[in-house]
């Protein structure tokens, strides 16, 4: 067995495990301050809106166009003064998006990429694009999400209790919310990708969550019939043993899109994975965090204002102050003569004497 998988084991049996409850407030901080820096980066910078949702020109060059994508992109910003994205396809020709475009600015920026590629006008397709197509895939995705959620509060409700569903909801606004602003301070362009991964992301979040909530579920049946452990300390075991296994999927999950987002994106150039790769990357790694480190969390805080569970951690805490003040005094007591047999008191009185070493002769004389 490797060495993750024996620590794995070691984790679901409680022989060994890490306070994630005890240090909850912790991880409240960083997560505060997570997203307050993803809120402030979108309220600063902004997202970077692609064509879809804000409208512009597309212009396509023929195939074998013999033009450098970073030529396009400085002739196609020279034509139109704005930035343009351009990609190299696969049969050689130029995708160049502009966005903000009219149909006059196009017809000009069209004869003029024309001029600077050494192409005739007729060759290079132009398409315009409405904002209002965009406007239409923002308004679904919100519809969707808000669906969602609702959806997801209920079921959660039902089949766990509605403190895991609050928590659960709390947990996915997080990721969303880290994943919005990471885009923001990365400049990344939004496409309708990127709301697919957005919404593909939250299906990832949940599955962890509700992993380490069935866990809980099970471990704490007739929880308040035993003096032994607290919620909170049980909600720590269900941590601990799923840990692994949420490592295990997490790392697993990520390997495909990292390899599409630093590999397809970064070293290929391919710039139509990054808008729907950076989305799965940091909704993934979000998701993984926020199911340890906030959904258990906060829901062992909610469980622990009720007043059952309140009494059982007063019975908990009695009985354990109770065995140690026993053990307490009979170490005291135990080694008060250095031996602990040396401290037991001599038995004061005549003696047993019906002991099998010890025969008395009958009285009277023998025969």
């Amino acid at each position: 067995m490797s060495k993750l998988g024996s620590l794995g084991a070691r984790l679901h049996r409680g022989e060994v495990s890490y306070d994630f409850i005890g240090h909850r407030k912790l991880w409240y901080g960083i997560s505060i301050l997570i997203t307050i820096t993803a809120i402030l980066g979108l309220a600063v910078r902004g997202l970077n809106m692609g064509i879809d949702f804000q409208g512009g020109a597309v212009f396509t060059t023929p195939k074998n166009t013999h033009v450098s994508v970073s030529q396009a992109e400085d002739a196609a910003a020279a034509a139109s003064g704005h930035e343009a994205v351009v990609q190299k396809l696969g049969d050689g020709s130029l995708r160049i998006q502009i966005a903000g475009m009219d149909t006059q600015q196009s017809d000009q920026i069209k004869d003029d990429l024309a001029k600077d590629f050494d192409l005739n006008p007729e060759s290079i397709a132009a398409d315009l694009v409405g904002p209002s197509w965009g406007d239409q895939i923002a308004n679904k995705a919100w519809q969707g999400l808000a669906i969602f959620m609702i959806l997801v509060v209920i079921y959660l409700a039902i089949a766990f209790e509605w403190r895991m569903a609050i928590a659960a909801l709390v947990a996915l606004i997080h990721d969303i919310t880290i994943t919005v602003g990471i885009y923001a301070l990365v400049g990344f362009e939004v496409t309708p990708g990127t709301v697919i991964g957005l919404l593909t992301i939250l299906g990832y979040s949940l599955y962890d969550t509700v992993v380490v909530f069935d866990s809980l579920k099970e471990q704490t049946k007739d929880l308040t019939k035993q003096t032994r452990f607290t919620y909170s300390e049980v909600a720590n075991r269900s941590i601990n043993g799923t840990l692994v296994r949420s490592i295990n999927t997490t790392v697993v999950a990520l390997l495909p899109v990292a390899g599409l987002l630093f590999i397809g994106g970064g070293v290929l150039g391919a710039g139509t994975l990054n808008d729907i790769s950076l989305s799965l990357f940091v909704g993934l790694a979000a998701g993984a965090y926020s199911s340890i480190f906030i959904a258990t969390p906060l829901v062992a805080d909610l469980k622990e204002r009720e007043p059952q569970m309140k009494a059982l951690k007063k019975r908990v805490l009695a009985k354990r102050a109770q065995a140690a003040a026993d053990e307490e005094l009979a170490d005291s007591r135990g080694g008060f003569g250095g031996d602990p047999e040396d401290a037991t008191p001599a038995v004061v009185g005549p003696r047993d004497q019906s002991g099998p070493r010890s025969r008395r002769r009958p009285s009277g004389k023998r025969r």
